[in-house]
């Protein structure tokens, strides 16, 4: 009687389970470099108030930098790079080059709603307000859909002290995102800088019914309390 040697019955299952393995490994691998991208697209100015810009550790930032150093080196004429990069920047406190990139993307697209948008956030944390809401605007014209921009153009008209205008780009942001707690908030300043004490202590707290952790609320509350008191 021949008998018939069959072949071995483990070695498929261990190559099914490298393949697998490989598999996974590619997959943690891709989803690493998802979640450090999306950390930044999610982050690339899109979070006006101060409690979004949390703090980053800077071997982090180091990462980021270098990251997308290397992709904006290999695509030099991409919008959308650049500002990520400008971005990872003004969380490392330098904003001159956060504003290069955010002027080169602007240049490479000059509809590029989100380099304007950084733009204004960028200006206004360096005190040059008019500039400021110059690159609001242009934000709002792009996107007149998207709150963001008229945000910025209402917290811009406020520190420039042109009250009315600040009231319409507010109340359009708010048309556009009810119950969002950095528009309330804003309104609250603006009622505040223009000596309406009673109403900003009124969207003081509306911000806090959302919020109840928002830090700037609070503090603007506390200050109006201490100064009634």
């Amino acid at each position: 009687m021949q008998i018939e040697i069959q072949p071995n019955a483990q070695e498929p299952s261990r190559e099914k389970a490298k393949k697998i393995q490989k598999e996974r490994f590619t997959w943690w691998q891709s989803l690493i470099v998802l979640a450090a991208t999306l950390a930044i697209c999610l982050t690339a100015g899109y979070y006006i108030s101060e409690k979004y810009l949390w703090n980053q550790q800077d071997d982090q930032i180091a990462k980021q930098m270098k990251y997308y150093q290397q992709l904006v080196d290999q695509k030099p004429n991409d919008p959308k790079l650049r500002v990520q990069l400008g971005y990872t920047y003004f969380l490392k406190g330098n904003n001159d080059q956060a504003i290069k990139q955010y002027q080169t993307a602007k240049t490479l697209d000059k509809n590029y709603y989100d380099a304007y948008l950084n733009l204004s956030i960028v200006y206004e944390k360096e005190n040059r307000t008019d500039e400021a809401l110059q690159m609001a605007v242009k934000a709002a014209k792009i996107s007149p859909r998207d709150y963001k921009g008229h945000l910025l153009k209402g917290r811009n008209y406020r520190k420039l002290k042109m009250y009315k205008e600040a009231t319409t780009s507010l109340q359009e942001a708010y048309r556009l995102k009810s119950g969002n707690t950095d528009v309330i908030y804003e309104a609250g300043l603006l009622a505040r800088d223009e000596g309406k004490e009673k109403e900003a202590e009124q969207l003081f707290k509306e911000t806090l019914s959302f919020d109840p952790t928002f830090k700037p609320a609070i503090n603007a509350l506390d200050k109006l309390k201490n100064k009634t008191n």
